[in-house]
């Protein structure tokens, strides 16, 4: 399709070249270049009105009118171009295609009659011709149905009316289209995005409609008001999914904020007959293997009770035939997936030997590699190779996950911890991200001991958790490597105002730059000791380091601890303002005992494109 072309064509108002001589104009009179580069939201229609004089022609061409219901074929004698429409008249001899018998030659006359034979030209699309003399025209009316279809939305000249109209909606949402169309945005995140424009489109429709009945009623009648106060609901819900539907058009606060999705994984429970099964993976079983197996993983206590072994040819056949407690045990060798690994229940998923050795690469488009929703997930000596991926190689739902001694490597994002769920990576090697290494939710803990996490765009992104229906994030990380990343090692998402917290407002620096943290210029004292009992807490396990010469190690280590605990404050400063706002002046103590659980120690951050720590502002 030609959306592309319509872009940079149109609105960028670089004419198209000229087609052959066309009727009824002069040969010699060629499309100039438009001398804007932009336009508003309001110029749209002229400009698009603009591009079709100079490639359209006027008439002499026939089309088929395209509706839900019938296809007829008409022929145009003239175009309004300022009304995007064509004056037709019925082809002859009179063709049409409709699975309703009622379409005759007199209705369709009494029908165009009815809208005056004049028809948008969107619903025409034009019937080829050997001599090629409408190719343009037939051009120019595929890029203005794309652009109204794809791009246009119907409340866009009420938004801002600047001239950056190009590069604040149509560059976005050409672009979510053509990521959608190669498939680099996840199916869900396109469903929803879907919903949320039908759901504008209808709200929008309702907000019109409700505007043109308050211009006909009387001033300071009851329905008056009460219209009054739909229409304000309306146009804020209107807001709110519009707001929605930006943050998935644009690419990077896509990807910044993510995608919520919710699996739909249901557990099994317990096998039926209450037993515990022990599934073999292996792509040819030999005697030695066996062997071996028997020795060190399946008769180590020859007192136990007997257990059942079940053996499979692949990982993935394994993972769907288990039940709660179950554990799968996969032997070295290459192994090839085409489907999602979706772990629903407690089990565990082991490799017998190095990581090295036991590879599973997952090939073919698909959303996700491992789905994780079990309670008690752990998952040992594995190396994950993803490609042609949409999503993250890992993400845990709900419940905790354990990874120790794996090998991640990625395609899009790495591990994705999502709210109230439980992370636990150790002595893993991470890499390959082209988003993040880690993303950390709200709500979420997340322990990382003794990993390397290198060559991905981010280290690891901890998402704004400043919002009120948000619960802070708990984070550990202890001896990890985070290097050679393109960004930073790692971020913190943020809003640039905290809501209406940051009025009288002043920013506190020091020379010594370890923390800066905003606080209001009437905050009492007793805050303020809160203040620095938290991060003497949350950095207690650093005096050890915290000397006049502190390495670079400890400093970078300090810097995302002061920062995330400054941000955890600012939260806490915003409920008791929201507490006071309502009327309660003595906040519960296990209202504000949810502050970040920071512990930071002897990370390690090398070569990172940006730094070790960063900021996010949006």
């Amino acid at each position: 399709m030609a959306g592309g072309e319509l872009a940079d064509g149109w609105l960028r108002s670089e004419a198209m070249a000229p087609g052959p001589e066309r009727r009824g104009r002069a040969a010699e009179e060629e499309p100039a270049p438009l001398e804007k580069a932009d336009c508003k939201a309001s110029e749209v229609r002229e400009f698009t009105a603009e591009f079709l004089e100079k490639v359209l022609e006027s008439s002499g061409w026939r089309a088929v009118w395209h509706t839900n219901v019938f296809e007829v074929l008409v022929e145009v004698i003239d175009v309004d171009y300022a009304a995007l429409k064509a004056v037709v008249s019925l082809a002859d001899p009179y063709l049409c295609d409709s699975p309703v018998s009622t379409f005759t030659l007199e209705c369709m006359q009494e029908l165009l009659e009815l809208k005056e034979h004049r028809l948008p030209l969107q619903e025409l699309w034009v019937v080829f011709d050997d001599s090629g003399v409408f190719d343009q025209t037939a051009l120019a009316i595929e890029h203005v149905r794309f652009f109204y279809q794809n791009i246009w939305r119907s409340w866009d000249e009420e938004e801002e009316d600047e001239y950056d109209y190009f590069v604040r909606c149509v560059e976005p949402r050409l672009r979510l289209h053509y990521d959608i169309l190669e498939n680099r945005v996840p199916s869900g995140l396109i469903v929803d995005y879907r919903n949320l424009l039908s759901q504008c489109e209808e709200s929008y429709r309702k907000f019109l409609n409700l505007r043109s009945s308050l211009s006909n009623c009387s001033s300071d009648s009851e329905q008056e008001n009460i219209s009054m106060v739909e229409g304000l609901k309306l146009y804020s819900e209107i807001e709110q999914l519009k707001q929605k539907l930006k943050l998935i058009e644009n690419p990077l606060l896509r990807y910044v904020f993510g995608y919520q999705k919710n699996s739909n994984i249901q557990a099994k429970g317990v096998r039926p007959n209450g037993q515990k099964v022990t599934h073999v993976v292996a792509s040819t079983m030999m005697t030695g293997l066996l062997w071996s197996l028997l020795r060190d993983r399946l008769c180590q206590e020859p007192s136990k009770e007997e257990i059942e072994i079940q053996f499979h040819g692949d990982p993935l056949s394994a993972i769907n035939a288990c039940y709660e407690g179950d554990t799968v045990i996969v032997c070295p060798g290459h192994y090839v997936v085409h489907g999602t690994f979706s772990i629903a229940d407690s089990i565990e998923l082991e490799g017998y030997g190095l990581p090295d050795d036991i590879v599973i690469e997952k090939r073919g488009k698909g959303d996700t590699f491992v789905d994780c929703t079990g309670t008690d997930i752990k998952i040992s000596s594995i190396k994950f190779v993803q490609h042609d991926a949409v999503e993250g190689i890992l993400i845990i739902h709900h419940g905790k996950t354990t990874l120790e001694n794996c090998v991640l490597q990625c395609e899009t994002t790495g591990v994705t911890v999502r709210t109230s769920a439980e992370l636990l990576m150790k002595n893993s090697d991470l890499y390959g991200a082209k988003g993040a290494g880690i993303e950390i939710y709200p709500g979420s803990k997340c322990t990382l001991s003794d990993n390397g996490i290198h060559h991905c765009k981010e280290g690891i992104l901890i998402k704004d958790f400043l919002d009120e229906h948000y619960d802070i994030p708990k984070i550990s990380m202890v001896n990890n490597v985070i290097h050679n990343n393109e960004g930073y090692g790692v971020v913190l998402v943020k809003p640039t105002i905290f809501s209406d917290l940051q009025e009288n407002v002043q920013d506190e620096t020091e020379e010594n730059n370890a923390l800066k943290i905003q606080t209001s210029e009437e905050a009492s004292a007793a805050e303020r000791v809160e203040l620095d009992e938290l991060i003497q807490c949350a950095t207690g396990k650093m005096e050890l380091y915290a000397r006049s010469d502190l390495s670079e190690q400890v400093e970078d280590n300090c810097e995302i601890v002061n920062e995330l605990v400054a941000a955890s404050t600012q939260k806490g400063q915003m409920k008791k303002k929201r507490l006071s706002e309502l009327g309660i002046t003595q906040a519960d103590d296990n209202l504000m005992s949810q502050e970040m659980f920071v512990s930071i120690v002897g990370n390690q951050f090398k070569w990172n494109g940006k730094g070790s720590f960063g900021t996010f502002l949006f």
